[in-house]
């Protein structure tokens, strides 16, 4: 500070005057505050002239606030008469105020009293710099003077630089994240799982263990599976609010794999039928169903399609066949591709023959009843090859023939006769059953 920055102050009974020194030994500047008062010598006794020696009524709280609010200190002088109260910034020797005039150049420093027995110092907006002592004096001799310290507490806050974005890694290799706080006092980290799972941890001897939480500025990730993929949170605090976070997103990359609940599926003709595949990759595959030996399915009202995000690394590839006709049956193929690779599985559907009548229909044909056996096996001969149902059988399979009102007028078993002769008029269905 320099010496010309000192002012002296007239007051009504004496003068205020503040000037600099410097020391025998080192030649260090030091800044002696001297209240000299014309109209009164100062002396150690409780009383001059019948004058009270004033005394500090209390000592000096100590503050401890958040950067940015707003201070003050507040001394308590009794029997202050002519005396003069002075403020200094203890550790830099900087006069802030003297009496009722501020001295420094900070504006954000003002002075008050109340009933010249209280004195303030306020300081405005508080910063890093204000922290440290600051002493309140009265000008007696010799001088009294009490101390209060100003501590400046700041909110943690990361340091870009030294924190860590969102990471990739390979399944089985090593994850490092890393969140540099900063803030007063120094903040803790801490380390959770925003879904609320475990964190896997190794120690040096490769030890596993699972915690919810981790404390330490950097996390180690060792030999990552799939299932620890996801956004981990690292949390600093230092007891100055606000708690502040930050979201870190471990991906885990690998190739696509996938499972087929049902290799082999069946259904009637005529029937809805849904195929599904279960798909596990990272990053997200490309996934589509293919009719075998190699044809592309497109989406339509006959191939339902729909895809079921269940993690951020597993789906469900669904297709639903609508009204299964016979040129849909045979394998179709659900495949699965990334930027690692690809993968494929295969799906069988075949027909199961059902009760619902739906296979072949005959309306108004000229069949001949040459028996009077309404259910025997041999009783029916066509006389006309068109109203002869040809099967395509496979082994072990019944062929039944219904009339129109429901009952059974033939079955024929495994390799026997599909034929049917009547005289009547009506409508006549051919099932096809499995005996399997």
């Amino acid at each position: 500070m320099m010496c010309d920055r000192f002012v002296s102050v007239e007051a009504s009974r004496g003068a205020l005057s503040a000037r600099c020194a410097t020391a025998a030994r080192g030649g260090s500047m030091l800044v002696h505050l001297l209240l000299l008062s014309t109209a009164f010598a100062a002396v150690n006794t409780g009383k001059h002239g019948g004058i009270e020696v004033p005394e500090f009524g209390e000592p000096i709280t100590n503050l401890t606030l958040p950067i940015g609010r707003d201070a003050t200190f507040e001394c308590i002088v009794v029997n202050l008469g002519n005396f003069r109260v002075g403020w200094v910034k203890a550790d830099t020797k900087a006069i802030q105020a003297i009496h009722e005039h501020v001295i420094t150049h900070n504006p954000r420093v003002s002075v008050s009293h109340s009933d010249h027995s209280t004195w303030y110092l306020h300081i405005k907006n508080i910063q890093e710099e204000d922290r440290g002592q600051y002493m309140c004096q009265i000008n007696t001799d010799p001088m009294k003077s009490q101390v209060g310290f100003l501590d400046v507490v700041i909110p943690p806050d990361f340091i870009p630089e030294e924190t860590s974005g969102d990471t990739m890694v390979p399944e089985g290799g090593t994850a490092r994240v890393a969140c540099k706080a900063r803030g007063v006092p120094p903040p803790r980290v801490m380390w959770k799982r925003e879904d609320g799972q475990e964190i896997v941890v190794r120690d040096q001897s490769g030890t596993k263990s699972k915690v919810l939480t981790y404390q330490g500025e950097v996390l180690k990730l060792t030999k990552i599976s799939r299932s620890e993929m996801g956004t981990y949170l690292c949390i600093a605090g230092n007891g100055v609010p606000p708690t502040v976070s930050k979201r870190i997103h471990v991906s885990v990359h690998f190739h696509p794999v996938i499972q087929v609940p049902n290799q082999l599926v069946g259904a009637p003709l005529g029937t809805d039928v849904t195929i599904e595949c279960y798909v596990e990759s990272s990053p997200k595959s490309i996934n589509y169903w293919v009719k075998d030996p190699g044809e592309l399915i497109i989406p339509s009202e006959h191939h339902v399609m729909s895809v079921r995000q269940k993690s951020m690394f597993e789906a469900e590839m669904t297709m639903t066949i609508k009204n299964i006709r016979r040129e849909d049956l045979g394998s179709y193929i659900c495949v699965a591709k990334n930027s690692l690779g690809d993968v494929e599985s295969k799906i069988r559907l075949y027909e199961i023959p059902g009760n619902d009548r739906h296979a072949y229909q005959y309306p108004d044909r000229d069949v001949r009843i040459t028996t009077d056996d309404e259910y025997g096996t041999n009783a029916y001969d066509d006389e006309d090859d068109d109203d002869s149902m040809k099967t395509n059988r496979v082994p072990d399979r019944a062929n039944k023939w219904y009339a129109n009102d429901g009952k059974v007028i033939v079955t024929a078993a495994a390799g026997a006769s599909n034929k049917l002769t009547t005289t009547s008029t009506a409508i006549f269905l051919c099932v096809i059953k499995s005996l399997l």
